[in-house]
């Protein structure tokens, strides 16, 4: 049981205990989808919740004889939970642009009812200026991100066919989906990838087709998530920083990929910097763009791809010959 799952149950069993006064401790655990024993935690942590000041007419209460002998659960002193919820423009317009980014990434279902959550906070925000701002997600094709999110809701293994960008090739893939979520603007899929053993992360525009097989996905619980809460950066903290200046023909890779920085010129050129964690991704991404980028920094960053560049060429120079 993690705690952002208890967490989600407590906020919803406290109405429910409030219109079920007295209801069977196995009743409510069914209800919940959860054991009696985790439902006497719940009610344990329950009983230390309440308004600020802490004090015993502060916190909720509940009957934890009638609980542990009569299998009974009395809940009182909650009344506050049922006052309406009034919201401040900023929690209000806050709360609907994250609706509108998690509906970019949802599937059919999903996004119907994220659709219906949307009408009615955009409701309850009264004149809150929410339709003046706007959510730009780059993702999947509607009918990937619907294959996506049914193999995910489902817990079946997902055939995927994912244009890898550090190589400039397209893949075949196999992965148990674990969760879709969106960065920086992009949309991702995560995952346990079969080709490469281990946990991997997609880019959700880069994947071009996709579909649910019968498998059941694999347990995968001593896998780690990765921790994006501070942007990906954070997560690519150690790798190089290697800045390109890249001509004008060229500076969509700023826009593409990551950055560390940008700098325009006036050309409409741009020096960017960004983190490599593979250096087979800047060879290639160097032999793709030709003369169209430099690299500035580090010295000798970018041998690699000139040797394959003159070893192409000599092999052309041999076939012309022959």
């Amino acid at each position: 049981m993690t705690s952002q799952a208890q967490v989600r149950r407590l906020l919803s069993l406290v109405p429910y205990l409030r219109e079920h006064d007295g209801a069977a401790v196995a009743d409510v655990a069914a209800a919940f989808g959860v054991s009696p024993r985790t439902l006497r935690a719940d009610l344990g942590v329950l009983w230390m919740c309440g308004m600020p000041g802490l004090s015993p007419g502060d916190l909720i209460d509940i009957d934890m004889d009638a609980v542990d002998g009569e299998g009974v659960i009395h809940l009182s002193n909650a009344d506050y939970l049922t006052r309406p919820l009034r919201l401040t423009a900023d929690e209000a317009l806050a709360l609907v642009l994250a609706l509108r980014t998690l509906r970019e990434i949802a599937g059919p279902d999903q996004r119907a009812a994220t659709d219906r959550a949307l009408a009615k906070l955009e409701r309850a925000a009264g004149t809150t200026p929410t339709g003046q701002a706007s959510v730009s997600v780059t993702s999947a094709a509607e009918d990937v991100r619907a294959t996506l999110a049914d193999g995910l809701q489902r817990g079946r293994r997902l055939d995927l066919t994912y244009d890898v960008a550090t190589r400039d090739e397209t893949t075949q893939r196999l992965v148990d989906p674990l969760r879709l979520f969106v960065l920086d603007g992009a949309g991702y899929l995560e995952a346990w990838c079969y080709r490469a053993g281990g946990l991997r992360t997609f880019r959700l525009d880069r994947v071009a087709a996709a579909s649910v097989t019968d498998v059941a996905v694999e347990p995968h619980d001593d896998v780690v998530l990765t921790d994006l809460t501070a942007g990906w950066s954070s997560s690519m903290a150690d790798a190089p920083v290697v800045t390109l200046d890249l001509d004008a023909e060229a500076a969509w890779v700023a826009e593409y990929y990551p950055t560390e920085s940008t700098t325009p010129r006036p050309d409409g050129g741009v020096v960017a910097s960004f983190r490599v964690t593979d250096p087979a991704w800047l060879r290639h991404l160097l032999l793709r763009l030709g003369g169209a980028a430099t690299v500035l920094a580090p010295e000798g960053a970018g041998e690699d791809a000139a040797q394959a560049a003159q070893e192409a060429l000599a092999a052309y120079a041999a076939l012309e010959r022959g």
